[in-house]
């Protein structure tokens, strides 16, 4: 229950103001208040499942029709507060190291720490404050983290649209943010939803996708998917894709970067989103060399731990296949063949293979 001093609509007007307010202080870029309802996204949703689109997530397939219902989730929602928050560091290139084949590209927003942990406490502090003043308010803050159609609430919220490449876009930032939520069982008034789609005929991140991982506008078909095929896949990566990942080890950007929203970009003012061990300019060779303790050590309290080491050295070895023939890259490959698992041993055979004509 609110105390009695948030009981008319003034009050809570004014609540919602000193939330963004606060959101701001604690470094999102944006706040916002919707009441979901997505029951509007169920039929395509369960459609994407129906066709495989999800690829090995089976996540994406569990917990029945919960993701649809925030209510079930946190038992009392009556809001949902959707914040997001800036990550490309203004330092990084990005279509200039696509395009220097011998260094790594990692995509932008695992450069630096966990965004898990760095947003999930901001939340908790958002959420806080908002006690300070109100009083117990039934609250749970989300990340990534749990059932919820995250881009589709933020759309809901007027945060932006869901563009063709299924992200979530926004004049103000294209697509260079995080998304977090706070469910709450405050009344809090609502902000208007985004109308209107603002893709128009462009068809730039369906045409340009490397992998040809887009069936259709707004449908993704995750199992051809670089960020996917580097991030969540186990296994081998099929053989006819390994040539189109290009030099990308550990997810991809290619969808935002060629989208014309992203002209609007802002950076993040973010310490712990600026790159640590050189991982924007790190030649593939020297990742490939890391053994198991380098690459724990190096990847502490970084979203790149959570490929794991084998598919770490499973994806460079592809990218050290679409680099330039040299020497250093030749013997590095060949060096790995008698240490390597049977996983990653059949990616530096095929890496190598794509040097004999060459030589």
């Amino acid at each position: 229950m609110l105390p009695s001093s948030f009981s008319s609509p003034n009050d809570l007007k004014t609540l919602v103001d000193d939330i963004k307010t606060w959101a701001q202080e604690l470094g999102f870029a944006e706040a916002r208040i919707v009441e979901p309802e997505l029951s509007q996204y169920k039929d395509d949703y369960k459609k994407w499942l129906a066709q495989d689109y999800h690829a090995g997530m089976d996540y994406l397939a569990n917990h029945g029709d919960m993701r649809f219902h925030p209510e079930q989730l946190h038992p009392g929602t009556r809001r949902v507060i959707s914040l997001r928050m800036h990550y490309l560091p203004q330092s990084v290139e990005t279509v200039e190291r696509l395009k220097t084949k011998n260094k790594a590209y990692v995509a932008r927003y695992a450069l630096g720490r966990d965004y898990h942990k760095l947003i999930r406490k901001r939340l908790t502090q958002l959420a806080k404050k908002i006690e300070q003043t109100v009083g117990e308010h039934g609250y749970r803050a989300f990340v990534d983290s749990a059932p919820i159609l995250e881009r589709q609430i933020a759309e809901q919220a007027g945060m932006g649209w869901i563009g063709k490449n299924t992200l979530l876009l926004t004049p103000k930032a294209g697509s260079w943010f995080l998304l977090g939520e706070v469910f709450t069982n405050l009344p809090l008034p609502v902000d208007p939803p985004t109308q209107t789609r603002h893709c128009g005929s462009c068809t730039a991140c369906l045409t340009q996708c490397p992998t040809d991982a887009f069936v259709e506008p707004w449908v993704l078909d995750a199992g051809k998917c670089i960020s996917y095929l580097t991030i969540e896949h186990s296994g081998p990566i099929p053989e006819e894709l390994r040539s189109k990942m290009g030099n990308r080890i550990f997810g991809c950007d290619d969808c935002q970067l060629v989208c014309p929203w992203t002209k609007f970009a802002k950076y993040t003012g973010e310490d712990d989103f600026q790159p640590r061990h050189n991982l924007d300019s790190a030649d593939l060779v020297t990742l490939f060399r890391w053994d198991e303790a380098t690459f724990l050590k190096n990847t502490e309290g970084s979203p790149i731990r959570r490929t794991g080491y084998e598919n770490w050295q499973r994806n460079i070895a592809v990218a050290l296949g679409n680099a330039p023939t040299s020497e250093l890259t030749i013997s590095t490959l060949q060096n790995a063949l008698s240490t390597s698992s049977e996983l990653v041993k059949e990616h530096v055979i095929w890496a190598l293979q794509q040097h004999q004509s060459s030589l």
